[in-house]
């Protein structure tokens, strides 16, 4: 599989693929057109996520307050319980994150 394979030019939603799970381990591909976390949200996953941007950007918040920018070739990791949402993702351009979600025990 090529990671930019059956991606169209815009979606009104974001895409997430899966491209590998087992007990310990889950692999997306998410491709985000311009979206966004809604107003009042925040992701608060019980696993860990690693996160490798292969094309555009994002921004992500963190609920301490914290903001990080990422554009391609950027990785975070971001810990279990760590409360965190996307404040933008590129307008003009889709965005390919590559994450990788791992549990903690």
């Amino acid at each position: 599989m090529n990671l930019f394979d059956q991606i169209p030019a815009h979606e009104p939603e974001e895409l997430f693929t899966e491209l590998f799970s087992n007990e310990n381990v889950r692999i997306e591909r998410i491709v985000s057109f311009g979206q966004k976390s809604a107003d009042g949200f925040w992701y608060d996953q019980r696993e860990g996520e690693w996160i490798l941007m292969l094309e555009g950007s994002a921004q992500l918040r963190f609920e301490d307050g914290r903001i990080v920018d990422l554009t391609s070739g950027d990785t975070l990791n971001i810990p279990a319980r760590c409360r965190h949402h996307v404040e933008k993702t590129a307008q003009d351009a889709r965005t390919v994150w590559l994450a990788v979600f791992y549990k903690n025990d």
